[in-house]
């Protein structure tokens, strides 16, 4: 068996006379990506906002990681992406907004800075293959609980 953190797999197969597929990567659930009207039906996610969920979830998840090793009190993590398209083909992304709605009643704006460093730095592999090519602005409010 292949170490899943070294290798991964992914497979889409075409289900429609246009650009609907249905994405699989073995032991997870199928997934819909498709593409907006008229080349596409809009009956999935796009490839694009799949980025922008891979971002969040990995920059999300490396920070929880953290915070809690540093035994912060987590009880909510809320993450609003927005990816900003350039008007040229192709169309990727220019900027990327990552807003962090944490709910904690011991992280501190130090604390949440540090954190964000290291997902950018070391920990986030969607946040370094992206470093570089779009500018990526955070920001955070902390929720005392």
């Amino acid at each position: 068996m292949t170490d899943k953190s070294k290798e991964l797999t992914a497979s889409i197969h075409l289900l429609n006379e246009k650009l609907h597929f249905e994405g699989n990567v073995i032991g997870n659930n199928p997934i819909s990506i498709d593409y907006t009207f008229p080349l596409g039906d809009n009956l999935g996610y796009t490839s694009l906002e799949l980025l922008l969920l891979s971002l969040s979830s990995c920059v999300g998840s490396s920070m929880l990681v953290f915070l809690r090793k540093m035994k912060k009190n987590i009880s909510g993590l809320d993450i609003k992406t927005i990816g900003i398209r350039k008007e040229e083909h192709p169309t990727a992304f220019k900027t990327i907004y990552l807003e962090f709605i944490l709910k904690s009643k011991d992280t501190s704006s130090e604390d949440f800075d540090k954190v964000i460093k290291l997902s950018e730095e070391t920990y986030c592999p969607v946040w370094s293959m992206i470093k570089g090519n779009v500018e990526i602005i955070v920001t955070h409010h902390i929720v005392s609980t």
